[in-house]
């Protein structure tokens, strides 16, 4: 108490106690996976597509990351966590192709020396083509096949801020110079590249690379020390099996690594992709047989989507992970995650891997495999929302994700609770704090029930909480709340009307 000492009015400003709960934030994606740059195994956030590239770069060859978080913000996504993977080591064996061109005026001279700027026989592929001008200067072009995918002009082999070897150097992503003869210029004409073998990639990952250690902070596991994450995806998990890298043992060790990390934390949920080029039928044997997955944490979509490959200019087949999460955060933000993330539109996919059809999502929906369609006038929709748990009570995916943030944010706005006198006064309090916040929720229609009676209760008084019980320093509140199912199945049942009969009679 304050101490007055002369007579007059004061005014004090007295704390309630109690503090209001506000809810958490339900899309915060985690990504793991490759790039060309960036920090290592260390989360980063980002909250649009130019963060990303600025910070790791744009897209990469034989990585689905880039692919996937642009997907992600395509989408409707806000935020998400990056966590770039150390860079796997080339084959050792592998071996650069390589081209010779012989100098202007002597076929048994050779002026330069060039080659791939990556091992490996893709190399073989590449020619270059030399034509001379009249002031001395000469264009290189670079051909995959009979296209021309580089150009470049430099004067002759000799020191100066346009030599052929300095050009190559700062604006070449396929070719480098090797070697060459000062002062001599090519000859014109096109040589093919050659000698290129193996593979710049490894033969094989260990799948521990993206698990990692939570004690080490790497990969996956790294990811226990962000609180607000809500969504994990590693796509680059299946660009990696794609290229024989990771065997199917090592997909499922990495997505049982993800799974068991989102039941541990306990407010994330696990997007999970299926292998590449599988049909309806193989799915199946890959979610029953393969993998057998059994977790209210987790969820898998298929099949593969179709999009815009910006380095190619065609269409490339990419896991759908990435724009799912995105799908999720938009239907977040429009309707609530009390909404299941289903019969919305999938934004940039071109096309699927594979159209199904209704019999063969009549055998995937039930065990779990949330299916991508498309639909005539309707675009392609995400068209399932369930989560690989075994218990009815957890297969709705929005329930799920429901409690998810309910229990976060009732976590995070009790904290205040600490350490405060354990007596009636202050379970009123957290009854009337968490009473008023599951109402909101209830407003908003996340909960079912056409009273709050009948959408949840809020027990926390002297019956859960005896002598006993306070001794230990135990404050304990019982909370129940009723969710909102989706209609996943809408039933019309239409019977003949017989004429001039009355729905009275």
């Amino acid at each position: 108490m304050p101490s007055y000492l002369s007579p007059g009015v004061y005014v004090e400003e007295v704390s309630s106690g109690s503090k209001p709960i506000e809810g958490v934030g339900t899309a915060i994606c985690a990504f793991v996976g490759f790039a060309g740059q960036g920090p290592v195994n260390e989360p980063v956030l980002v909250t649009n597509w130019t963060q990303f590239s600025q910070t790791f770069g744009e897209f990469v060859e034989g990585s689905y990351l880039a692919h996937s978080v642009y997907g992600y913000f395509l989408n409707g996504g806000g935020a998400a966590y990056v966590v770039r993977l150390p860079d796997v080591e080339p084959d050792v064996a592998a071996q650069h192709a390589t081209a010779q061109l012989s100098a202007a005026g002597s076929t048994k001279r050779t002026a330069l020396t060039v080659r791939t700027l990556t091992a490996g026989q893709d190399g073989n592929a590449l020619g270059v083509e030399v034509s001379q001008a009249a002031d001395g200067t000469f264009r290189l072009t670079v051909k995959r096949g009979s296209r021309p995918v580089e150009s470049h002009d430099a004067v002759t082999l000799s020191p100066g801020p346009r030599n052929i070897a300095d050009v190559l150097r700062r604006d070449s992503r396929l070719i480098e110079v090797q070697q060459f003869e000062p002062a001599l210029a090519p000859a014109a004409g096109e040589v093919r590249l050659s000698g290129g073998t193996g593979s710049d990639d490894p033969t094989s990952l260990n799948p521990e690379v993206f698990i990692g250690s939570a004690a080490d902070r790497t990969g996956l596991a790294g990811l226990e020390a962000v609180d607000e994450i809500t969504m994990l995806a590693i796509p680059d998990l299946m660009a990696c099996h794609r290229r024989g890298l990771v065997d199917e043992d090592g997909v499922k060790a990495v997505q049982l690594a993800m799974i068991a990390h989102c039941e541990l934390m306990g407010d994330r949920v696990a997007v999970l992709d299926t292998p590449h080029g599988l049909s309806a039928q193989k799915v199946q044997g890959w979610r029953v047989d393969t993998t057998g997955y059994d977790s209210k944490y987790a969820a898998m979509y298929w099949p593969w989507l179709n999009v815009l490959d910006p380095v190619s200019g065609k269409p490339s087949l990419l896991p759908p992970s990435g724009h799912v999460a995105g799908v999720w955060a938009r239907s977040d933000d429009t309707r609530g995650v009390h909404k299941a993330p289903a019969n919305e539109v999938v934004r940039g996919a071109l096309s699927l891997e594979l159209a199904l059809t209704r019999g063969e999502h009549d055998r995937l929906n039930p065990i779990g495999v949330n299916c991508i369609r498309a639909f005539p006038g309707q675009g392609i929709r995400v068209w399932g929302a369930r989560t690989l748990s075994s218990d009815p009570e957890w297969r709705y995916l929005n329930v799920r994700r429901l409690f998810n943030f309910v229990e976060k944010s009732i976590l995070q706005g009790t904290s205040w609770v600490v350490f405060e006198p354990n007596d009636p006064k202050l379970w009123d309090s957290v009854k009337r704090t968490i009473t008023m916040f599951l109402r909101g929720v209830w407003r908003d229609g996340a909960l079912f029930g056409q009273t709050p009676a009948e959408a949840f209760y809020v027990k926390c008084d002297e019956e859960n909480n005896p002598a006993d019980s306070r001794d230990q320093g135990l404050l304990v509140v019982e909370i129940g709340i009723a969710a909102v199912k989706p209609a996943e199945f809408v039933v019309f049942r239409i019977s003949q009307f017989a004429d001039g009969a009355s729905l009275d009679e």
